[in-house]
């Protein structure tokens, strides 16, 4: 792995008295693609919050290419390349798909020449994410695979360091995850992007990701290579349950 762009350590974060995360350490380096999975409550987006400023954690640093941002706001650091997407749809509903990409790069304001250099730049993600036809569409009125990938365009808008990924998978089609895959290599091996992607689509992970994190009940659980994660004995216990009810270990598989 290349050296981290991106690292969160000790990150404690408590609602009352429950711990969320309690000790997380997780990094990412760029043209990486981690993924980061668990069962529902095991504290993944709110590690997400924490790492894009939504959320300050009670205990732990993050740090962004060796510079510590902790204490940073989320504008700060979507200005400084750290982008994320959300598990539930954010877009500009009264807004044409152009438009919500047009809006992620206007606080970089400008003259009549950096509006135009704007306007290619929206153009050519709409092309890479496979939007042309959609771009004078109301985002408000799209099925949810094709606003997922709106989503995903507006956050490739301004070109970022580091993308955060929550659920970009969740209500796709077959046909709209290979284009979804196909966007985040893309991302990883040609803009050096550094990619963290949180998903309850396994397979899509597994395929996709070259690296795997594991939460469960706020800490890691295991991390490393796809195939070594998956066939961890204490991951298949943390998403399948123990006992004669249990699920088949192929469900983790799916």
């Amino acid at each position: 792995m290349s050296q981290a762009l991106l690292r969160a350590s000790g990150i404690g974060v408590r609602f009352g008295g429950v711990h969320a995360l309690r000790d997380v350490t997780l990094s990412v380096g760029s043209g990486e693609i981690c993924g980061l999975i668990g069962p529902n409550g095991a504290g993944k987006t709110t590690l997400f919050d924490v790492v894009s400023g939504m959320r300050r954690p009670d205990a732990g640093t993050i740090a962004y290419d060796g510079t510590d941002i902790t204490r940073r706001s989320p504008v700060w650091r979507a200005r400084h390349g750290i982008r994320r997407t959300f598990q539930r749809q954010q877009l500009f509903g009264q807004l044409t798909v152009a438009d919500n990409l047009l809006v992620a790069q206007d606080w970089r304001g400008g003259v009549r020449p950096a509006v135009r250099r704007h306007r290619e730049r929206a153009a050519a993600v709409l092309h890479e994410c496979g939007l042309d036809a959609l771009a004078g569409s109301y985002a408000g009125g799209l099925p949810v695979g094709q606003a997922r990938m709106v989503e995903l365009a507006r956050a490739l808008a301004d070109p970022p360091r580091v993308l955060l990924l929550d659920e970009p998978a969740s209500g796709t089609t077959a046909e709209e995850r290979r284009q979804l895959a196909a966007v985040i290599r893309h991302m990883a091996d040609e803009e050096n992007c550094a990619v963290l992607l949180v998903e309850h689509n396994v397979a899509f992970v597994m395929e996709l990701c070259s690296r795997v994190v594991v939460l469960d009940l706020g800490r890691v659980l295991a991390e490393g290579a796809a195939a070594e994660v998956q066939a961890d004995p204490a991951v298949r216990e943390a998403y399948l349950g123990t006992g004669p009810t249990g699920r088949e270990p192929g469900h983790l598989d799916r």
